[in-house]
């Protein structure tokens, strides 16, 4: 199963017959239903779901709901659930038009199973595994799509809209949004999960950055230390080495002894060594001065 339909049958579970389900229903209808004058007709391949609508069908408005299963066997098998509503149409349809009408004056607990209701008819999440933090519903009609974006950016979420060809797409990228959405959802379950990967993958990543640094200032280093025995070698090429002090001397000395190393090793070496301590940013002036009389010497004899 999906990351998705794992959620939405762990949200399916969570049957209490509130006020809040009633509205998480007439959402669900709003968007994943085909209503006429007399009849709704709900078709899905989720079991968990069909239970969840049936119940709150019977339940909320006590009526006849005719429900047929059939097999579909293209690609692969599974089982397609036909919801029948042919009582009370109207009164369900009031009850869809005035929630859509008034969830911005909602209370917090109602904007939840709006989102609840949005979520089981049109969302899905990908696997928090795969590359991509994403979440997304779609819409069929652009007044619509308005409305829940607006609804989402009014809850601190970063959604946005995208024409699709036939529908629009309302997505979320954010990691923290959509595991923020789960918690709206409460799905306890795949909010572990979900944040266990986040982690996990947060960890991965800064590691990752942490090796890709070193790995730049090995790089560095390098460079500099090659830059360092060239100048060295151009001092002793033109005899220029007796113009240097002895602390100097000793310095490049042991420069040629350890070539490889880095500045805080090299001054480190020096120090235990000779018993004259020396910093890395001690290292760092001579070689600057070493650079700066082989630039000078470059430039006289040019």
């Amino acid at each position: 199963m999906t990351f998705s339909t794992n959620i939405k049958n762990e949200i399916t579970k969570d049957f209490n017959n509130t006020v809040e389900d009633l509205l998480s229903l007439n959402t669900y209808l709003k968007f994943n239903s085909v209503i006429t004058k007399n009849r709704i007709t709900i078709m899905l391949e989720n079991a968990s779901i069909t239970r969840w609508l049936f119940k709150l069908l019977k339940n909320n408005y006590n009526i006849e709901v005719i429900l047929t299963m059939r097999t579909i066997k293209r690609f692969k098998k599974r089982n397609l659930y036909i919801l029948d509503i042919k009582e009370k149409v109207n009164t369900i349809i009031a009850d869809i038009d005035n929630l859509f009408q008034n969830i911005f004056d909602a209370s917090l607990e109602e904007k939840k199973a709006f989102l609840k209701g949005l979520f089981l008819s049109c969302g899905s999440i990908n696997d928090p595994k795969k590359n991509q933090y994403h979440l997304e519903f779609f819409i069929k009609n652009k007044k619509d799509a308005e409305t829940v974006n607006k609804l989402l950016i009014s809850l601190n979420f970063k959604s946005k809209i995208l024409k699709r060809e036939k529908e629009y797409m309302v997505y979320i990228k954010s990691s923290e949004n959509i595991s923020d959405f789960i918690k709206y959802l409460n799905a306890i379950n795949a909010l572990f999960y979900f944040e266990d990967i986040r982690i996990y993958k947060d960890h991965k990543n800064m590691v990752n950055r942490l090796n890709n640094c070193e790995q730049a200032n090995m790089e560095k280093s390098l460079r500099s230390s090659e830059s360092v025995i060239k100048n060295i070698e151009y001092l002793e090429k033109y005899d220029l080495l007796i113009l240097l002090d002895e602390r100097r001397k000793e310095i490049i000395k042991y420069k040629k002894m350890y070539p490889d190393t880095s500045l805080a090793e090299l001054a480190e070496i020096i120090s235990l060594e000779t018993e004259k301590p020396i910093t890395k940013s001690g290292i760092n002036h001579h070689f600057r001065q070493i650079n700066d009389m082989v630039v000078s010497h470059q430039n006289l004899n040019h």
